[in-house]
């Protein structure tokens, strides 16, 4: 389904929502896309996947723990899901936390995601274990997977999680456009979360985002970003 126009909605507990070529949310708080308008699910692996040297780095691990900032349409956890059941060796589990202050509900979810046959299946299930009305924590169980969204300030919720991540899908709104999703005292706290050895990744590249990732303790590499972006970010904790 594809228009020259955009529609809007007021969604997702107080994130109003533009429809941009049909299926694409935009929010106009923000002024910014919820994924890259090439194509969010070749940059998830690219950026995050790869960022982060998965599959290969949850290969012999009983659990590994993902931590995300910004679960928006729920397009990385889905394409994390669906790589997850293509590599990940039997019995072996996958917890991916994200943190997101303004939920969608099921059927923006469901529109947004419609554009990738790819992770259908792994759609479906989110669509239809999701809560009417998203708030507090979400904690959903699928087969070896366990999805935790924490509703609210990203800030609050990761000083609150458990410091055993192991990677880190960095995914807020545009440095430029939501600098709090990038402030010190966050990358700080992701920091102070990561388990030795853990991992970030993150589209974006700008100064004040590696220097404050770089100020919390973590080595900084820039790499070559998704799409003819010029540079992304990754990263590890010592």
């Amino acid at each position: 389904m594809m228009t020259t126009d955009s529609d809007t909605n007021a969604g997702n507990a107080g994130l109003d929502l533009e429809w941009r070529d049909g299926d694409m949310p935009y929010s106009p708080a923000f002024g910014d896309h919820f994924y890259c308008q090439t194509d969010g699910r070749l940059e998830c692996g690219h950026v995050f996947l790869s960022g982060n040297g998965l599959p290969e780095r949850w290969l012999g691990r009983e659990t590994f723990r993902i931590g995300e900032l910004g679960f928006g349409t729920g397009l990385n956890f889905c394409e994390t899901w669906r790589q997850w059941k293509l590599a990940a060796p039997p019995g072996t589990r996958l917890s991916f936390t994200s943190f997101e202050l303004y939920p969608m509900h099921a059927d923006e979810i469901d529109r947004a995601l419609s554009r990738w046959p790819e992770v259908d299946a792994e759609r479906r299930a989110l669509v239809a274990a999701w809560p009417k009305d998203p708030q507090a924590d979400i904690v959903l169980d699928f087969e070896n997977v366990r999805l935790t969204v924490a509703c609210g300030p990203a800030l609050d919720g990761v000083r609150r999680a458990p410091a055993d991540f192991d990677a880190w899908f960095l995914d807020g709104f545009a440095p430029s456009r939501n600098a709090d999703m990038w402030s010190a005292e966050l990358m700080q706290a992701v920091y102070d979360k990561t388990a030795p050895g853990g991992r970030f990744a993150t589209y974006a590249a700008a100064g004040f985002v590696r220097r404050n990732l770089a100020a919390a303790g973590f080595t900084v590499e820039r790499r070559p970003g998704f799409a003819g972006k010029r540079e992304m970010l990754c990263g590890q904790k010592p």
